[in-house]
């Protein structure tokens, strides 16, 4: 009987261990000393803090930390934290200590640092400010004057990235109508854009106007280069289109739209291609066969002119936005447009024939009505004739008889003063 008593005594006792050992609250660390924050860059934020004052030797410390609004928590061993965050409102982080990295843990009494925004009138702040990365090459951004600024404000960009040494200034700032734009080249070492975002600050040279941050990921708002249209033909009861991709993106990332236009119509044929899979068969190709893209176009008129233009956008597949087209690529065109000299004369002649065929059928149908119908001709008419003749040669007598008296009276008048000079002599 004494050894299952004692059997039963030790796990009793091993019982009551394992309870105590749950029951025990866990020990609460002292909070972390000396939290400070500093802006590294432009944007990048960045909070450091020294392990805390009489903690237990025997912990294991981690840190957990979150911002003011609870949001983005982190449990991690590390004595600072850093995020990139455009500087244009207040930002606070949070951060207690624990002896593990379990969530369920409650940390120490957090401590609170925050950083504000430079001072500055929020309405002199510029506004819209927009990025737009250029075929991966170089950036333009664009913003309008804040409200309560002046016109002839000398605006300055400062930009950076992970690929620069150094904060670099934009040097090539123009006008816009009433935007403000300034253009700037990468200079990215690498081809992983997604690992780079853009820092960026503008404001005055005078300091006059509230600085404004943003933070624009590489692989958002890109607007690729047009393609270049390299090849059509007629085949397979459709337009085979040939084109190549602009440099920087595989064929994956991109979307296109193919717009062919057709002499005969007045709409021209919209083509959205997301996946080419018809197999190239051009071999006048020069350069990379990965940047060869091909379509067959269906539905398209053979006999008649075609032009065709390409446009492109980047997909979500690789990028963050899809939204931002390219350019129209340079129209090239097959086919014949028909012949217009034909149906312009068929214009002109057919009024000339449509006139020509009613005079004539106005001329036959009176000369039609003077058969049909001749002319009654007048009694009065004749009778007047009749008279008016006789009447006529009466008078015409009577002014025979007359000029002929006439005449005689000069002619003895003249002989008359012949004698009387010939009796004087």
């Amino acid at each position: 009987m004494e050894r299952p008593a004692r059997l039963c005594g030790l796990w009793v006792l091993l019982l009551l261990c394992a309870v105590d050992g749950a029951a025990a609250p866990t020990e609460t660390q002292p909070p972390v000393t000396n939290l400070s924050v500093s802006v590294e860059n432009l944007c990048t934020i960045k909070w450091t803090w020294n392990p805390p004052e009489g903690a237990n030797p025997n912990c294991s410390l981690w840190y957990f930390s979150c911002f003011g609004n609870k949001e983005d928590k982190i449990i991690a061993p590390e004595t600072h934290r850093s995020k990139e965050v455009p500087l244009n409102e207040r930002i606070c982080l949070q951060v207690g200590s624990q002896c593990s990295s379990n969530e369920s843990e409650k940390p120490s009494i957090l401590v609170e640092k925050c950083i504000s925004p430079p001072e500055g009138d929020p309405e002199s702040a510029v506004t819209e400010l927009q990025c737009v990365c250029h075929n991966l090459n170089y950036m333009k951004c664009s913003w309008l004057p804040g409200k309560n600024t002046s016109p002839d404000t000398n605006y300055t960009l400062y930009y950076w990235h992970s690929s620069l040494g150094k904060i670099l200034q934009c040097e090539n700032i123009y006008r816009e109508g009433q935007h403000i734009s300034c253009s700037f080249d990468l200079k990215v070492k690498d081809s992983s854009f997604e690992q780079h975002s853009l820092q960026i600050v503008v404001r005055d040279d005078k300091g006059k106007i509230k600085p404004s941050f943003k933070i624009v990921p590489l692989t958002s708002r890109v607007k690729p280069d047009p393609p270049h249209v390299k090849y059509l033909s007629f085949q397979k009861g459709g337009l085979y289109v040939e084109w190549e991709n602009p440099q920087n993106f595989p064929s994956r990332c991109l979307s296109y739209q193919v717009e062919v236009n057709n002499s005969e119509t007045e709409k021209p044929f919209i083509f959205n291609v997301e996946d080419t899979k018809t197999k190239c068969q051009s071999s006048e190709f020069e350069g990379n066969p990965e940047n060869k893209i091909c379509f067959i176009a269906l539905g398209v008129l053979p006999d008649t002119l075609n032009t065709v233009r390409i446009r492109v956008k980047t997909n979500k597949l690789c990028y963050e936005d899809d939204k931002l087209w390219s350019n129209w690529s340079q129209s090239v065109s097959i086919g014949n447009k028909a012949n217009s000299t034909i149906y312009i004369t068929i214009l002109l002649i057919i009024p000339v024939i449509v006139a020509g065929a009613i005079i004539v059928l106005l001329l036959y149908l009176k000369r039609l009505k003077i058969i049909i119908f001749p002319p009654i001709p007048d009694p009065g008419k004749i009778f007047k004739e009749m008279f008016g003749d006789q009447n006529d040669d009466t008078l015409h007598w009577k002014k025979y008889d007359i000029y002929e008296k006439q005449t005689k009276e000069e002619t003895d008048s003249v002989v008359l003063i012949e004698n009387l000079k010939r009796a004087s002599q």
